[in-house]
């Protein structure tokens, strides 16, 4: 049984950092593609950052693209979100997400259906 653990969010002030964790267990964690999406109040999810299985290709949203980091250490199983430069705009839960990597990823990697996986989401709050 795959499971996602979420880590590292919390109160920070506008311009502060925070670095978010996902545990992963119960797969080949070098095999899967992670991702991480967030979801303000009222709003739909949304994608912010995606990683290949070998970490070589990483994609971001446009709102992520000059501030935020994704990484994995997959000798630890953990995918990492370093987060810069946050914004009160940056207030969501975030999530992880894991899905089989397919040499099409660069083509879905937005998308929340190819994601089989989900953790249970951490809270960012970002004071003004």
């Amino acid at each position: 049984q795959v499971e996602l653990v979420e880590s590292g969010g919390g109160l920070v002030q506008a311009g502060g950092s925070l670095r978010l964790s996902c545990a992963a267990s119960g797969q080949t964690f070098n095999k899967y593609a992670m991702a991480w999406f967030r979801q303000a109040p009222g709003t739909q999810r949304q994608f912010v950052a995606a990683i290949t299985a070998s970490g070589t290709n990483k994609y971001y949203a446009d709102s992520a693209k000059g501030r935020f980091t994704i990484s994995r250490d997959n000798a630890k199983d953990t995918t990492f979100l370093q987060m810069d430069s946050l914004r009160f705009e940056d207030s969501a839960v975030y999530y992880c997400a894991t899905g089989r990597q397919t040499p099409d990823f660069y083509s879905y990697y937005r998308r929340e259906g190819p994601y089989e996986h989900w953790g249970q989401g951490t809270l960012v709050t970002v004071s003004s």
